[in-house]
């Protein structure tokens, strides 16, 4: 209370005394550094384990492409179903024939008239001369029954198949062999 303009200490509060604080952390001028480098460190890990997981799954195993002549030769299995009829029967072998040939010596057999191959084929040394008299009197049977109607019998359809497959057979490239030598021969079977 004030009186007579002094101060009554006895009415006035005592203050609090505090004690001294202890000692306040001061923050690194380097923390910030040691956070942004955790922080490009982990982004960097995860973009490595990203990468490393998307070549994994873009690779695609290798698988060798399955020869021409294998090819051929499955084809011209499959063509014995429709020997039945004629002429699917006639346009399959002689497909069959024509691509190979195309994929074995590149010629461009299946975008032609028989006498436009024909005429290409006399001009290389690819095939021997039986090989190409045989390929002619095979195309050319081949085209009766595709266009002019001729209606062959099963045994001349057999003897079409024949024809292809030995062309296949004749031309077929000879098997691949080691630098260690030729393939090892498989053992008979005993007896």
């Amino acid at each position: 209370m004030i009186t007579n303009g002094t101060l009554n200490q006895a009415a006035a509060p005592i203050p609090d005394l505090r004690d001294i604080k202890p000692p306040v952390a001061i923050p690194s001028d380097l923390a910030w550094l040691w956070w942004t480098l955790g922080t490009l460190a982990a982004l960097v890990i995860l973009y490595l384990v990203w990468r490393w997981w998307r070549q994994r799954s873009l690779q695609v195993p290798y698988v060798p492409p399955i020869p021409a002549h294998v090819r051929a030769r499955q084809k011209l299995a499959a063509a014995l179903e429709l020997i039945g009829q004629p002429k699917p029967f006639c346009i399959a072998v002689s497909d069959v024939t024509r691509v190979y040939l195309e994929e074995r010596f590149n010629f461009h057999a299946p975008e032609r008239t028989t006498e436009e191959f024909l005429r290409e084929l006399a001009g290389t040394d690819l095939l021997t001369p039986d090989q190409k008299d045989s390929l002619s009197r095979f195309l050319e049977s081949c085209d009766l029954v595709k266009f002019a109607r001729y209606e062959p019998g099963e045994a001349e359809l057999h003897a079409l198949h024949e024809s292809a497959g030995r062309l296949i057979d004749e031309t077929e490239p000879p098997p691949m062999t080691d630098a260690a030598g030729p393939a090892p021969a498989t053992a008979a079977a005993p007896n």
